[in-house]
């Protein structure tokens, strides 16, 4: 699972990476339907958020683990409001509130979800 997330992770800064420099073009076809940014932004930040809590959840035994799932997934949302709002001062881009609130909405999703299999799997 370790890997998994590590993986994802690369490939989530490799796509912001290349959305920053306007070469998002092989995943352009997939936004071409109403709200497909925001779909993806619910399911990319989502599955980030799923499993890297997951991971750090089944890797250590905590006396608290809501706190710890709590306290990565808000680790993500601020590095999603960063890269969001760092989108102001990129030329290719454009700051949505919208995004941000579905990349959010990923997030709580992700971390519930993983908190749920997390508990069962003790």
């Amino acid at each position: 699972m370790k890997i998994l997330a590590i993986i994802f992770t690369i490939f989530i800064i490799i796509i912001i990476l290349l959305a920053d420099t306007g070469h998002l073009g092989f995943v352009t076809p997939l936004y071409d339907f109403p709200y497909g940014d925001k779909v993806g932004h619910f399911i990319l930040f989502g599955f980030l958020t799923f499993l890297i809590i997951l991971t750090v959840l089944l890797s250590h035994r905590y006396t608290d683990p809501m706190r710890i799932a709590v306290y990565w997934a808000l680790f993500l949302a601020l590095f999603i409001m960063v890269e969001e709002l760092s989108q102001m001062d990129i030329a290719s881009r454009t700051f949505d509130l919208l995004d941000l609130s579905f990349s959010y909405l990923g997030t709580v999703m992700g971390t519930w979800l993983a908190w749920k299999l997390a508990q069962n799997s003790r």
